[in-house]
């Protein structure tokens, strides 16, 4: 494998995890009654919406699917890609919910 093959197999690697990390997030948001293009222009006001995250969440509308994803893991997730801004919002959101929980 030469250096330009290299390059292209960690980019390719990279942008696959990355469809992973979204397909995560949207289905916790899904599970959690919450829209992620919401949650995502919370995080990233002043962004234009990724299209591979619109996709996404329409796939995941169209399937309807249920995962059921931990906000742990998610919040590693995100934190791993760098979207710590993101994760800051999931965290307010998850701890929001367990308060709503707890209230009843």
């Amino acid at each position: 494998m030469n250096l330009s093959e290299r390059e292209q197999y960690i980019i390719d690697r990279y942008q696959a995890g990355e469809a992973e990390m979204i397909l995560v997030f949207v289905q916790w948001c899904h599970n959690h009654k919450l829209d992620p293009l919401v949650v995502y222009r919370e995080a990233y006001p002043n962004q234009a919406l990724p299209t591979k995250l619109i996709e996404i969440n329409q796939e995941l509308i169209e399937s309807n699917e249920n995962v059921q994803i931990e906000t742990s893991l998610l919040l590693e997730i995100l934190q791993v890609y760098g979207n710590d801004d993101l994760a800051f919002i999931v965290a307010n959101y998850a701890e929001k919910l367990i308060d709503k929980t707890k209230k009843g």
